[in-house]
C-alpha cells in the first residue's frame, strides 16, 4: 500500500496534468532556499568569522591555512544547515500548494470518486502555521541529536518521518473529513502513516530530487489516504 502510494505519486511528479504545479513548487522552493543561503552566509560573515579571526590578531603564517580550512568547514556547515532547513521549507510550501496537488491527483487517478474540498483560507493558514511550528520544533530536537554519534542520522529520519507523515496525511484527510475526524483517522492508521512519512523523509534526503518534496509528499499522502479508506470500506463490507 505504501509503496503503491509512493509509486503513483512519483509518476504524478512528471505527468502533464501536474506540470503547472510542478514548476510553481520547484521555483518557489529554490527561491526560498537561495534566500536562506544568503541569510545564513551573511550571518556567518557578520558574526562568526570576525569572532574566529579575533583569536589570531597578529596572523602568523599558519593562520592563513587555518582560515582556509575553517572557510571550507564553514561552507560544509552552511550546506548542512540548509539541508536541515529543507523540511521547514517543505512545510511552508506544502501549505500553499497541497490543495492544487490534491486536485490534480484526485482528478487524474480517482475520477469516479467525489472530489475533496479545499480548506477555507483562514483555517488553511492556521493549519500551515501549526505545521511549520511543529516541523521547526522537531528539527531543533533533531539538530541537538546530531551531536550524539550513532543517533544523528536515525533522529533525522524518525523525526521527519513522524512529523511529515502526520501533517501531510491530515492535510489530505481534511479534504474529506472535519479536522477532528481526520486526526482520529490518522491515529487509527498511525503505523501506516508513520511508514509513509519515512518514505517522504528518505525522499527528502536525496539531493536535487528533494526540491520536489512538497509535491511528492502531498501526492503520496492523497494516494495513501485513498488506499487506506478503500481498505477500511472493504473491511466493513
Amino acid at each position: 500500500m505504501i509503496l503503491d502510494a509512493a509509486r503513483l505519486s512519483f509518476a504524478n511528479l512528471f505527468a502533464r496534468e501536474t506540470r503547472s504545479v510542478f514548476w510553481k513548487v520547484l521555483g518557489l522552493t529554490i527561491l526560498v532556499l537561495v534566500g536562506l543561503w544568503f541569510l545564513l552566509r551573511s550571518l556567518f560573515i557578520t558574526f562568526l568569522f570576525p569572532w574566529v579571526a579575533g583569536f589570531f590578531p597578529d596572523m602568523p603564517d599558519w593562520a592563513g591555512w587555518l582560515s582556509f580550512v575553517f572557510a571550507i568547514l564553514a561552507g560544509i556547515g552552511l550546506a548542512l544547515g540548509l539541508a536541515l532547513l529543507l523540511s521547514t521549507v517543505t512545510a511552508l510550501i506544502a501549505g500553499l500548494f497541497l490543495d492544487d496537488v490534491a486536485e490534480v491527483v484526485e482528478r487524474r487517478d480517482y475520477p469516479e470518486d467525489a472530489p475533496g474540498t479545499a480548506m477555507p483560507l483562514g483555517p488553511a493558514i492556521a493549519s500551515s502555521l501549526k505545521f511549520l511550528g511543529v516541523v521547526i520544533a522537531g528539527n531543533i530536537v533533531a539538530l541537538l541529536l546530531l551531536f550524539i554519534p550513532g543517533v544523528n542520522l536515525i533522529a533525522f529520519f524518525l523525526v521527519n518521518g513522524y512529523l511529515l507523515g502526520r501533517e501531510f496525511f491530515e492535510f489530505a484527510a481534511m479534504r474529506f473529513r472535519p479536522p477532528e475526524e481526520a486526526r482520529l483517522f490518522r491515529v487509527k492508521h498511525a503505523s501506516t502513516v508513520f511508514l509513509g512519512g519515512l518514505v517522504i523523509a528518505v525522499f527528502l534526503a536525496i539531493p536535487i530530487l528533494n526540491l520536489l518534496t512538497p509535491l511528492f509528499a502531498a501526492g503520496m499522502m492523497v494516494h495513501l489516504y485513498k488506499l487506506v479508506s478503500q481498505k477500511d470500506m472493504g473491511f466493513r463490507r
